[in-house]
């Protein structure tokens, strides 16, 4: 029997050079919600990227799995989430979509000090893991 893969932890801005099919697990803010289809589009531009790499990317990120088990709070535009699930496909530099397995409210955050453990725990000086 096959393990099943650990998630890898990244900012949502590095999701473009994820391949389809990786376990993913970050951080974004919700910015809209269509529910004809069942798609959370998220975006968190990581503030310790320098800005000339800063890309607005955007998640579109497929709850139907996880649609029973959330919360209306949790879909709102403005709420920060954290997601863990499947990276689908990458449209272009700035656009991704995922497939959420776990989707979980992020609470109180200081945003600040999330990029800065995130980003010394991938070990890259800008958080990017480059």
């Amino acid at each position: 029997m096959a393990a099943i893969p650990a998630s890898e932890l990244c900012f949502l801005s590095d999701l473009p050079m994820k391949a389809a099919g990786t376990k993913v697990r970050f951080l974004g803010c919700v910015t809209a919600y269509d529910m004809a289809v069942g798609v959370l589009t998220m975006q968190h531009q990581c503030q310790r990227q320098p800005t000339a790499h800063r890309i607005e990317v955007h998640a579109r990120v497929n709850i139907d799995l996880v649609l029973e088990r959330l919360t209306a709070e949790q879909m709102t535009v403005g709420a920060w989430v954290n997601v863990m699930g499947y990276m689908t496909n990458v449209d272009d530099s700035s656009d991704v979509h995922v497939q959420a397995l776990l989707l979980w409210s992020a609470g109180p955050l200081d945003l600040q000090a999330y990029e800065q453990q995130v980003g010394s725990m991938l070990g890259g000086s800008n958080g990017s893991g480059s």
